[in-house]
């Protein structure tokens, strides 16, 4: 019995104590995550997943964005990756995965089948967000280095334990379900910017849901394949950094400084719109922008001259120059060939230039202005600086009534917070 995997199970088997300000974080992002897939249905990526589970048929389980009824493991698939399909999700940069696209589909499809109350899917999400980067620090950031996507490996182990905690497993049923997923987990950091990217999530989602049913008739597989001699962390370049991985387990909630996306771009871009935000930049007084950011993202997002609206969403200059002639880099229509088209945005661009910085971290950036005038502002963000949790409510609401408006934005909201059953937030996601 391996002292990493009894941690986890313990953990996602037993009572929690959350915390009010984890309770409120995990709404946020069970919001964030049924507004980013209500917008993400019309993708190709996302048409293309539903009309294949919608082909093969079976139980009327679980609902799907845009319509319609599945087994609850193909409801895993294609909820998870329709809210994946805009990159619009949110972020934890602990271990670099989106915990709440691999989860959140998974907790959701199996109390949805059950019609259990909304405490139940909220409580299971977290608690396997809470494992998914617990898992991914455990793996280090050689695993994501050497290639893999930790949001479809972490996540699909936080996927396992949501889901065994909504069919209440005790701790060696969460040891069985977190030993399937090691062989279940895969994902590749090699279809970032096609549509693998978001069908990562999906599969994570299913496999978490697909190991706690299996589990719960009865499969018994090795419970030590997380960590043992030829398991997934052997297998997938990890680190075993345990101690750092288990700190604070059972008292301290990591999830809670999750980050929430407020443009519809690569998150490597965030914090450099942040400090333009701070600048107020407009494009008639542009001289000249030097843009500061950590070294790993000048091989992520630093595309210099895109031709199209999926380009931009992983371009420094593509973006500045675009918040700076005011398109709202909120919405994810900003984000197209026609924009990118636009000659005075290719002109401002030209105008832009990017450099790694390593004393920078991964959520830092700095951005310098010179003025046609001769004068010079500076501005620097931090991705995890303090917010508040007043204005994390506001611009995650703010940014919900902006995407499908706020009459059902607001009373998405009132569901989460107030009670209710899953059913009942399950037809907001066709609407």
């Amino acid at each position: 019995m391996t002292d990493f995997t009894t941690a986890l199970a313990d953990f996602a088997s037993g009572p929690v104590a959350t915390s009010s300000e984890a309770r409120l974080v995990t709404s946020l992002s069970a919001l964030d995550w049924v507004v980013v897939g209500r917008v993400g249905v019309s993708e190709p990526v996302s048409q293309t997943v539903r009309a294949l589970v919608l082909d093969e048929g079976g139980n009327p389980q679980a609902h799907l964005f845009g319509g319609g009824l599945a087994p609850v493991r193909a409801a895993g698939l294609v909820n998870g990756t329709i809210s994946h399909a805009l990159d619009y999700d949110d972020t934890h940069f602990a271990h670099i995965g989106h915990p709440s696209v691999a989860v959140m589909p998974a907790a959701f499809a199996l109390c949805d089948w059950d019609d259990r109350i909304l405490v139940d899917v909220l409580e299971a999400a977290l608690v396997g967000m809470e494992v998914s980067i617990r898992v991914g620090l455990w793996l280090g950031r050689a695993h994501y280095q050497g290639g893999f996507h930790q949001t479809a490996t972490s996540g699909a182990f936080g996927a396992a334990v949501a889901a065994g905690r909504v069919l209440r497993f005790d701790t060696e049923k969460m040891r069985r379900v977190l030993g399937l997923a090691a062989t279940r987990a895969a994902g590749l950091k090699a279809h970032f910017g096609t549509m693998g990217k978001p069908y990562n999530a999906g599969l994570a989602a299913a496999a978490g849901v697909e190991a706690a049913l299996l589990v719960s008739k009865g499969f018994d597989p090795n419970s030590d394949a997380l960590e043992g001699p030829y398991g997934f962390g052997a297998t997938h370049i990890g680190q075993f950094e345990q101690a750092a991985a288990l700190d604070g387990i059972g008292e301290t909630w990591l999830f809670k400084d999750v980050s929430h996306k407020f443009h519809a771009c690569c998150h490597g871009l965030h914090a450099a719109l942040e400090a333009a935000r701070d600048l107020d930049i407009a494009e008639p007084e542009v001289a000249e922008i030097r843009i500061k950011t950590h070294p790993r993202w000048m091989t992520v997002c630093n595309q210099t001259s895109p031709t199209t609206g999926l380009g931009a969403k992983f371009s420094y200059r593509t973006v500045i120059a675009m918040q700076a002639l005011g398109y709202d880099t909120a919405l994810p229509d900003s984000f197209s060939d026609k924009v990118c088209a636009d000659r005075r945005l290719q002109s401002l661009r030209d105008r832009i230039s990017v450099e790694a910085d390593e004393t920078l971290s991964e959520t830092q950036a700095d951005l310098s202005l010179l003025r046609r005038d001769g004068a010079r502002k500076q501005a620097s963000h931090d991705l995890l600086g303090p917010m508040t949790l007043a204005d994390r409510e506001d611009r995650v609401r703010s940014k919900a009534a902006k995407l499908i408006g706020a009459e059902d934005a607001d009373a998405i909201w009132s569901m989460l917070r107030t009670g209710g059953r899953t059913r009942d937030l399950a037809k907001m996601l066709a609407r």
